[in-house]
Parts: C-alpha cells; sequence; structure tokens
C-alpha cells in the first residue's frame, strides 16, 4: 500500500537510495538472475547419467536402440512420464533433447502441412495469429515472431488466463489459430490453472476449426512446497468436450536432470501423434534412445521422478525463501513493488510503478547485476506498462542470490523515489 510522503520525506529517501546505490556499484558484482538455470548442485543430482547405460544391454522390448527406428521413444520411459505429464502412454511421444524443439516442429509442420481437422496449412491463410497470457514466457513468443505468427495478449489471473477474454477472441477470429499455456507453475507468475479454467479451454466454440493449445507443462513436477498442485487433465477434457485434437500437451527432463543433455515429451491425440510422428520421419530416423534409457535406468519409475523432484525442491527452496525474506524486508513498506510467492516452478515476478521496470534493469546491469530485460514478459518485448520483471534464483549460490536481491530492491528504491519525487 503507497503511503503519501511529504517532498522533504521522499528527498530524504531518495538521497539514502542513491547511497546505497553508490555502495552497491562501487562493490564490482558480476552476478546473473536473467534465465531460470538449475545450479550445478542440483545438475550433481543427475551424475550417475554419465555413468549409464554402463554395462546394461542396450536392448529394449527385443529392440536394439543403438540403431536406427523408435520414432515414438522407449515405451518404459513414456510409461513414466505418462503420469507426470496426463497424457497415456500410447498417445506420448519421447523425442529429443528439449521440448523447445518439439513446439518449434509442431509450429512448422502446422505451417507446411495440413493439421488434423484443417482444411488447408496455415501458410497458405492470409493471417495467423495466437494467443499470448501475460506475462509470459519469452521463448514462446520467440518463436511466434520467428514464423510471422501475430500475437495478441491476454491478461492472466490468478486461475489461468482471462477465459472471458479468451473465449470472445477464439469465438470471432478464425485465424487466431492457437493459445500458449504453462498451465503449473506458470512461467514467470508461478500461476496454477483452475479446473474451471481448464474445463473453458477444453470445450469453448472455436472459429478455426484446427485451433491448438500448446500446453507447456515444463514445470509439472518442479515443487516448491510439501503439498505439490495438482491440475486437471486437458487431454481428457478436451475429448470429453468433443475436441479430441485440440490440445498439444509438452514436457521434458531439461530442469530434472541434465539440461542440455534431457528428453523431449510430446502428447496429444491419436490423430495428432501420427501427425506429428509421419513428418518428424522425414527428418529424423529416430531420437536418441541411448540417453533415453539412462534416464530409464536412472529414474526408474514415476516414484523414482518424485523422489528425485523433491531432492531438487530441497535445493531450490532455501533460494526462493531468501527472495522472499529480502523483498519483504527491504521492500515490504515501501509501497513501491508487489511480488509473487509461487509454489512451484522456477521464477517469481516483481512488480514495480508502472514506467520504473526498465529503468531498475538499466541501474542493476550498470551495477554488475544483470536481469532479464524489462519487457521480456510480454509479446515482442513491449510491456505496456514497464512494470514487470523476471527473477530468476535458480542458478547463483546462496550468498550470491543474497547479494543480488539487496542490489536489486536498491535499484528499485532508486528508481521508484526518482519517479515519486518527479511527479
Amino acid at each position: 500500500m503507497t503511503t503519501e510522503l511529504s517532498p522533504d520525506a521522499l528527498t530524504g529517501l531518495l538521497d539514502r537510495a542513491r547511497r546505497d546505490y553508490e555502495a552497491l556499484a562501487a562493490r564490482g558484482l558480476k552476478l546473473d538472475l536473467t534465465r531460470g538455470k538449475p545450479a550445478p548442485e542440483q545438475l550433481d543430482l543427475s551424475e550417475e547419467l554419465l555413468s549409464l547405460p554402463g554395462g546394461h544391454p542396450a536392448v529394449a522390448d527385443g529392440v536394439d536402440l543403438r540403431n536406427y527406428g523408435g520414432l515414438q521413444g522407449l515405451p518404459a520411459l513414456r510409461e513414466i512420464f505418462a503420469e507426470v505429464l496426463q497424457v497415456p502412454a500410447g498417445q506420448l511421444l519421447a523425442a529429443g533433447n528439449s521440448s523447445l524443439e518439439l513446439m518449434h516442429d509442431c509450429l512448422v509442420h502446422a505451417l507446411l502441412s495440413v493439421l488434423p481437422g484443417a482444411g488447408s496449412r496455415w501458410a497458405d491463410e492470409d493471417r495467423i495469429a495466437f494467443l499470448c497470457p501475460v506475462p509470459g514466457y519469452d521463448r514462446h513468443f520467440a518463436l511466434c515472431e520467428r514464423f510471422g505468427i501475430e500475437m495478441i495478449p491476454v491478461p492472466m489471473t490468478g486461475e489461468g488466463p482471462d477465459m472471458d477474454v479468451v473465449e470472445r477472441l477464439v469465438a470471432e477470429d478464425p485465424a487466431v489459430k492457437g493459445i500458449w499455456c504453462v498451465p503449473k507453475y506458470s512461467n514467470p507468475d508461478g500461476v496454477c490453472y483452475s479446473d474451471e479454467t481448464v474445463t473453458r479451454l477444453a470445450r469453448m466454440e472455436t472459429a478455426a476449426d484446427d485451433f491448438r493449445i500448446f500446453w507447456d507443462n515444463a514445470y509439472a513436477a518442479h515443487h516448491l512446497t510439501d503439498t505439490p498442485v495438482e491440475i486437471a487433465d486437458l487431454l481428457a477434457a478436451c475429448a470429453a468436450s468433443g475436441h479430441p485434437d485440440r490440445a498439444f500437451v509438452f514436457g521434458s527432463t531439461s530442469k530434472i536432470t541434465f539440461a542440455g543433455s534431457g528428453v523431449g515429451f510430446f502428447g496429444a491425440s491419436a490423430a495428432n501423434v501420427s501427425w506429428l510422428t509421419a513428418n518428424n520421419s522425414k527428418r529424423s530416423i529416430g531420437p536418441d534412445k541411448i540417453n533415453q534409457l539412462r534416464h530409464l535406468l536412472f529414474l526408474r519409475d514415476a516414484d523414482g521422478v518424485r523422489a528425485h523432484m523433491e531432492r531438487q525442491g530441497a535445493l531450490l527452496q532455501p533460494k526462493f525463501a531468501v527472495v522472499q525474506r529480502i523483498l519483504d524486508g527491504e521492500l515490504g513498506t515501501t509501497g513501491l513493488a508487489t511480488w509473487t510467492s509461487p509454489k512451484g516452478g522456477y521464477f517469481v515476478t516483481l512488480t514495480v510503478p508502472d514506467g520504473c521496470a526498465k529503468a531498475v534493469v538499466r541501474h542493476a546491469a550498470e551495477a554488475g547485476i544483470v536481469l532479464t530485460p524489462a519487457g521480456a514478459t510480454h509479446p515482442y518485448g513491449d510491456d505496456p506498462r514497464d512494470a514487470t520483471i523476471r527473477i530468476a534464483p535458480s542458478y547463483p549460490s546462496l550468498p550470491e542470490l543474497e547479494q543480488a536481491m539487496l542490489g536489486l530492491t536498491a535499484c528499485v528504491r532508486l528508481a521508484g523515489y526518482e519517479q515519486r519525487l518527479a511527479g
């Protein structure tokens, strides 16, 4: 809550903020809070992967995994992640090392080949648009920009995208072909979609017959509390609503095991899976099945995934606690910021006064603290309010994170009090 202050009081607060910032800049810091990368300690939890499969036979279900083939991936690994991603194993593909490449390929294939239920390729349409809940994930937006897909921002609520807006836009505009969704511990707000939101997404009427929900369930297993949040099963809801082909479900082990050497997953209706498999067969004769075997031997089963993610959570929880403690201690009574307290995922959203985010990021960079660019959480890098900053606590050590957060809050006070006094 903003407290009304006299000009003299504001001047005093700004003077203190400037002194704090000058002391910060003099320290010569080199800290990075830009991306949600796993820390080395998190990667160490999966070190056993480097010695696998060892002497284990490279054979599964009578198939030599060293050879070509197996476009759907290892059945046993798909069984493990069927539960995690809420997709029947028979409708789940295990592919390359990331889900981002699967999202990329789905866009390319939709542009160049006809989707199930479509009358033509997207490339033959005059205009293609996607709904983009904001704040959202910059890599989703980058894919749209790469392929010339128009982005339409949709406000996020505490239960997911504003469904009144979504339902109106998809019903009135046949050019709207999809929506980006991070349904669990969303990037960057940590929002978990409510059952009602999932139901409405599944049953809504769309002007485009080939509308797709790009359901990026990147943080399905990434809990920060002892009570994991559960979300409704989108794929089942779409089938029950008479729209079985609507959902594309994506996930990966990128932040579960090795970020650069994981396994990406795609789940959908049988028709969609056949469509993607047929298209992928033109560019690959099969995924890295030895890497999939490594993951199968390491994780073993769904209980193994849960146990591994409890160890991951134990490393991340103290970092998120540091972020919350410093934000509350340094900004809690200033009225200069609000922030999220996620129950999972990799990010915290910091909201500063309108018109201040770029100034905060600039001040931080000049003091040696690199943040995600202001505006990255919005399509085209344009946050109309210039108010949203994404914090990624995972990679720095605890001492580095504490320094970075104290520095960031000093920058918020400097930019905020400068703006208030100018106003």
